[in-house]
């Protein structure tokens, strides 16, 4: 890559990081504006579209960059408590809430303009989460516990649970982040680690024994 390609790169990539930072603050997409991000990164405004077409084509490329971080975190943590439940939760969901601390604003984009105002992201943001659970059902068939599932429905419905149970525990670890400091952040973050164990094992147990019941 030239060097001018490389600066365009950075460059592209600021403007994204700039509406994260913006959206990590508590600002919805549809209130930033393209002068706002230039001038927060230094951009004259008609640099902007050197990169994107509009702010609809960058709402796009962000859901994509996110969906794309939050799919590879998602398929490390299914490695751990799908396939070793038991054994391996503790584990998989501690290294889950690291990896959120490291790039919460990924999450916290992707939660908050779920059900945001902006229909472009709202409409980007449900397809990639379908694909998500589209992929998760299908690494399910593999998995010894659901074996007895003779449904495919029936994954696609665990595959659903998981994915938003999992955006779920990312948005109130965050939150702990934001309400609480120092050693008592640690004991709430402990204790919700706990409570997240609870609730896998809870959930797998149940999957153990499922039967589809018989229509009526």
């Amino acid at each position: 890559m030239s060097i001018r390609e490389e600066r365009k790169q950075q460059s592209r990539q600021a403007i994204i990081d700039a509406v994260l930072q913006l959206s990590a603050s508590g600002r919805a997409f549809s209130s930033i504006s393209l002068r706002e991000i230039s001038r927060q990164i230094g951009l004259v405004p008609t640099a902007f579209y050197r990169h994107f077409q509009d702010m609809d084509a960058l709402a796009l490329d962000l859901v994509d960059q996110v969906a794309l971080h939050i799919k590879g975190i998602l398929h490390q943590l299914g490695q751990g408590y799908l396939y070793q439940p038991d054994a391996q939760t503790e584990t998989a969901l501690t290294l889950f809430f690291k990896s959120v601390d490291q790039r919460p604003h990924q999450w916290i984009f992707l939660i908050a303009e779920r059900w945001g105002g902006s229909t472009v992201l709202r409409q980007a943001i449900a397809r990639e989460i379908d694909f998500l659970i589209e992929d998760l059902a299908n690494d399910l068939q593999r998995v010894e516990s659901v074996q007895h599932f003779q449904h495919a429905e029936d994954l696609h419905v665990l595959a659903n649970i998981l994915i938003n149970l999992s955006l779920n525990w990312a948005m109130n670890w965050i939150s702990l982040g934001q309400q609480f400091e120092a050693e008592k952040l640690q004991q709430q973050q402990q204790h919700f680690i706990q409570q997240s164990i609870t609730q896998v094992h809870l959930l797998f147990r149940g999957i153990c024994h499922w039967q589809r019941p018989q229509p009526i």
